[in-house]
């Protein structure tokens, strides 16, 4: 669900809209099976299972799609939902690092298909740890320019009495990166000022980025929707970095 680099764009284009839709449906789902099971059916006295919820319903997911998630999570409908939290690394082309980030009822299905989608498009499979390190996890509220400024989020979020390390331009979006912790004060920051954003999640963020030419994207990306469309994924995390010009050179396509 991370869809705010540079290249979104281009690559939404090309993706299948309705899929990705879907597939993001199912992804809050799960997040919402997950806080049922862990805390109850209660959202008032379950804040996970309220924060998944709000976010789901921020997202357009039906509110009948979520009533049952709840149900199911919490045990009330005689099934019993046990996911893991799986996290695979994986080199791309020209260097790049990936983490993918599974949610899984079944882990020997998870490592299987992750591993086949990651070798049969260019990738290989790297050694527990040897990318990981190259990657932070960090609070990320994304949210479109509009009128905003880095300066004038930045004002916002630290009047607020929240604490964020920066705003970064992704070019046609913002993203503000903070500790996990203070990720919550940042959003509420925002809505205390009536100012809208797409997404707040607790990402992976690399420390350092790897820039490719026209060809390594075009490899890239065929691996990373390899990669997005497995149920079992939830994100798919890069040190990618994609120019302008590579960009404008794969819209001629």
């Amino acid at each position: 669900m991370s869809g705010h680099s540079k290249w979104a764009t281009t690559k939404h284009k090309k993706a299948a809209i309705d899929a990705k839709r879907a597939k993001a449906f199912a992804q809050y789902i799960k997040k919402i099976e997950v806080a049922a099971r862990a805390g109850g059916a209660d959202i008032a006295g379950n804040p996970g299972l309220e924060l998944a919820v709000s976010k789901a319903k921020k997202n357009s997911v039906p509110a009948a799609n979520i009533d049952r998630a709840i149900k199911r999570g919490a045990g009330l409908t005689g099934e019993v939902v046990d996911y893991t939290e799986i996290i695979y690394e994986a080199r791309g082309p020209q260097g790049s690092a990936l983490l993918v980030e599974c949610l899984t009822d079944n882990k020997n299905r998870a490592a299987s298909e992750t591993r086949v989608a990651i070798t049969r498009n260019g990738g290989t499979i790297a050694d527990p740890g040897s990318v990981q390190f190259l990657f932070a996890r960090k609070g990320v509220v994304v949210l479109p320019k509009g009128e905003n400024t880095e300066d004038s989020l930045l004002e916002v979020v630290l009047e607020a009495g929240a604490d964020a390390e920066e705003v970064v331009d992704n070019g046609e979006t913002f993203s503000i990166i903070s500790e996990p912790t203070d990720l919550r004060a940042v959003a509420e920051a925002l809505d205390a000022a009536g100012i809208e954003y797409e997404s707040d999640e607790v990402e992976f963020v690399p420390s350092m980025k790897v820039e490719l030419d026209a060809e390594g994207a075009r490899k890239f990306f065929k691996l990373e929707e390899a990669l997005e469309e497995l149920d079992d994924v939830q994100n798919v995390y890069s040190n990618v970095e994609i120019s302008a010009e590579v960009l404008a050179e794969l819209e001629e396509d």
